[in-house]
């Protein structure tokens, strides 16, 4: 029972704010979720894992990132009084001088459509890039970026107070410079848990945290090249580790380990 006042009138400011959501939003029926309700690995029936440094030239998944991402390693990806943890580590490990995780639903969780919504806090400190983020499962009009990208959230720790949503498609993406970015600025991303979501049909991209829209992204009807979303996606979960724009500033090995920490995971549609 809550017994103090004020605790009980923001409990209810908060249960308000949720309905508040769920009105707002057309997708209601719940499709796919993890509460990270157990202990121990990631749940291998949901995730799976990128693996290593990249592509064969061990070029940091094409970013120059430092991270080697290690897999069923409980020192980088785990379970725990209802979170999951992804932690970013500074050791050795094979050719690489820092550790984390990248989690991949992959044939285990792709969408076409729908609200994606994640609870999270974020790591912080220079060099610091955590993202939530998705990609084409079936690459229906080829490689990245035909084939589009919607990153839900991204921070990078030389900015520990904003957030970003973006899209990149052939015509518009990072290595252009004309990707579709927009972000805010929030102050306790690394102390308080916010939520991240996007919701999705066939006509937009809606971007929000919390209950604030930060980016939208319409279909303009002229082809894949502006618009690949109508295939389905799935979702990645990661930390990395420096690399051409989480290490614009460098890397501070002063502020490891770093975790980002996740309540909940919800697909609704």
């Amino acid at each position: 029972m809550i017994r103090d006042i004020s605790k009980l009138a923001l409990f209810l400011l908060f249960l308000l704010s949720c309905r508040g959501i769920n009105a707002q939003s057309n997708f209601k029926k719940l499709v796919w979720a993890d509460e990270f309700s157990y202990k121990g690995l990631p749940d291998s029936t949901r995730w799976s894992y990128d693996r290593g440094r990249g592509c064969p030239q061990n070029c940091g998944w094409g970013n120059q990132e430092a991270q080697f991402y290690t897999w069923n390693r409980k020192e980088n990806a785990r379970v725990e009084n209802g979170f999951l943890i992804i932690e970013a580590r500074k050791e050795n490990w094979q050719d690489a001088l820092y550790t984390s995780t990248r989690l991949v639903s992959k044939n285990k969780g792709d969408w076409k459509y729908g609200r994606i919504e994640i609870k999270a806090q974020l790591p912080k400190g220079t060099g610091m890039w955590p993202a939530i983020w998705m990609l084409p499962t079936d690459n229906v009009y080829g490689g990245w970026p035909k084939s589009g990208e919607i990153d839900i959230m991204e921070n990078v720790g030389y900015y520990p107070d904003s957030v970003f949503g973006t899209v990149h498609t052939e015509a518009y993406n990072g290595m252009r410079g004309t990707q579709k970015v927009k972000g805010i600025s929030v102050s306790d991303l690394s102390s308080a848990f916010h939520i991240y979501a996007i919701e999705w049909n066939e006509k937009s991209i809606s971007f929000f945290v919390d209950q604030q829209r930060i980016n939208y992204f319409e279909n303009d009807h002229k082809g894949f090249a502006t618009w690949p979303y109508d295939q389905r996606f799935h979702l990645l979960l990661n930390v990395a580790v420096g690399g051409t724009w989480g290490g614009k500033y460098g890397i501070d090995d002063a502020v490891f380990p770093q975790r980002m920490l996740i309540d909940y995971v919800r697909v609704y549609q």
